[in-house]
């Protein structure tokens, strides 16, 4: 089984270790085609697919292999659930935003079914029911406010229930969504990639897009490999968009979060969707390992993620793996044992929902999709919908609400601006600090410190050999100074969420370039 790049860090998620996916060559030799998506992930690809279906010419450009990414790090929940309350969303956009954003998340779902069907993806795609259940100590009221908020916006299927009912685990009081959905993301991705091939488009792995420049509507992309695509369209579908320095950071901000594989015996818990209400808070799925062909014994596994923090702002993140399981193994006793650990990243805007659209202050045939604050399957794939329809000039009923261009005239997303840009704000003291250590003798094998050299700051790993690297610290987006993460083995910046790894190469934006060498 193939096993692509990983270009988010050290750990395997078990998306990666359970799926044999295609391989693509580089971009070696300029070409010009109707639209360049930038991004092998699912906001990517779904992009590349839809345009293609309409008879659009595509070329995907990513930097590792499809779905090495963040999009490979997701715990593939496919819900119209928003985890920022639909109580929360109408005081920021109203009953009609609501509204809205509820049918949005619903409607992703049923292109990826239809899509499924269309294409004949074997991924494990089912419907279920998604329960929305309190932490201990939760107020009851919080699942009642919900509850009316969801039939205001149209999803008059939400009950309220006493307990879940599910067998293998009891919620206790929670709100039952229907119709949610799973599927196997990376496995979903392949049948995209085979899809966008069969009708003409292109994609392009390790080849990694550095310039975006627009004249008189032509846009030229520039990659790494000297190679370039001229295009009509531009669609940055990365995890944050590298080609926006300043504004859309200040929109939305970067958190890492954990998940944990665990086996189960199969069928030993019942397969839905389960989120807490805790901040931050639990999400839970299972996924079935089918029996093998050497005769091994089907099983489950239950794939629990949460414990989230600010990336690049916690020094133990191996802490919050052991918070995860010990949540996890507290709650289902079936557990036999951890077979994955890993960690992703979202974006959180300020506002509560994601962006998708043109780039605000860029040429106007230049789009973006980011922002999927907890719900990246149907934000990637409602934002392609969205996107798709601006390129073939169609009006579409979500655009405005989530135009990334859009200001949310309201007390809470002041507030959550001014507290999230504060944050960033006060990293930058790191610039005035000592180092993490005093020597690079001081820090051990397989781990990195910063150390502080004059007036430069300077980012030293030690291999597991002993040897050192260095590069400088100051990430070349914005300024900040990275921090270790020795979970993923990767520098990242505290502000804007740009990751590097070990020895300083660039796995993901803002920032367009890796770290410095060290002076």
């Amino acid at each position: 089984m193939h096993q692509p790049d990983q270009t988010s860090g050290a750990t395997t998620p078990m998306w990666l270790a359970t799926a044999d996916r295609p391989t693509f060559e580089p971009l070696r030799q300029s070409a010009t085609v109707d639209v360049v998506v930038i991004g092998g992930g699912i906001a990517g690809l779904t992009t590349a697919y839809l345009l293609a279906a309409e008879g659009r010419l595509v070329a995907v450009v990513e930097d590792g292999e499809i779905g090495s990414g963040e999009t490979g790090r997701t715990t593939a929940h496919l819900s119209n659930a928003l985890d920022d309350r639909f109580y929360h969303l109408e005081k920021l956009f109203g009953e009609e935003g609501a509204r809205l954003a509820a049918d949005s998340h619903g409607q992703a779902i049923n292109r990826i079914e239809s899509i499924v069907r269309e294409e004949n993806i074997d991924c494990g795609f089912r419907r279920l029911d998604g329960f929305l259940f309190l932490p201990k100590g939760g107020r009851e009221q919080e699942l009642d406010d919900e509850l009316a908020a969801a039939h205001r916006a149209g999803l008059t299927g939400v009950e309220r229930r006493p307990d879940s009912g599910t067998r293998g685990f009891s919620t206790g009081p929670c709100l039952r969504f229907p119709n949610q959905g799973q599927f196997h993301i990376l496995q979903y991705l392949h049948g995209l990639a085979r899809a966008i091939g069969q009708r003409g488009s292109r994609i392009y792995t390790h080849t990694r897009a550095t310039e975006i420049h627009v004249i008189d509507q032509e846009a030229r992309v520039v990659t790494q490999g000297g190679a370039e695509l001229r295009a009509r369209h531009v669609v940055v579908a990365t995890n944050t968009p590298f080609n926006d320095r300043v504004v859309m950071h200040t929109k939305q901000a970067p958190y890492r979060t954990y998940v944990v594989a665990a086996r189960v015996p199969h069928g030993a818990i019942a397969p839905a969707l389960y989120w807490d209400t805790a901040d931050p808070y639990h999400y839970v799925r299972l996924q079935e390992i089918p029996q093998t062909a050497a005769g091994g014994a089907a099983y489950d596994l239950l794939i629990v993620g949460g414990e989230d923090h600010k990336t690049g702002q916690e020094e133990n993140p191996e802490e919050r793996l052991r918070c995860l399981e010990e949540w996890t193994r507290e709650r289902f006793p079936q557990v036999e044992q951890i077979n994955f650990r890993w960690s992703g990243q979202v974006m959180e805007p300020v506002d509560a929902l994601g962006f998708a659209g043109r780039n605000p202050l860029d040429a106007d045939n230049v789009y973006i999709i980011t922002g999927d604050s907890g719900h990246g399957m149907t934000h990637a794939t409602l934002g392609a919908m969205i996107v798709t329809d601006l390129i073939q000039d169609r009006s579409n009923p979500w655009a405005q609400l989530y135009d990334p261009g859009r200001i949310t005239p309201s007390l809470d997303t002041a507030k959550e601006f001014l507290k999230e840009n504060l944050n960033v704000a006060a990293e930058y003291t790191d610039l005035l600090t000592g180092g993490d250590v005093s020597k690079a003798e001081e820090i051990a094998p397989g781990s990195g410190a910063v150390l502080r050299r004059g007036l430069s700051k300077v980012a030293v790993y030690r291999d597991p050999q002993g040897q050192t690297h260095e590069c400088s610290a100051i990430c070349p987006h914005l300024g900040c100074v990275v921090h270790w993460n020795n979970l993923e083995k990767s520098w990242d910046c505290p502000c804007h969420g740009s990751r590097f790894s070990a020895l300083g190469e660039l796995m993901n934006g803002p920032a367009d370039r890796g770290l410095a060498p060290a002076e």
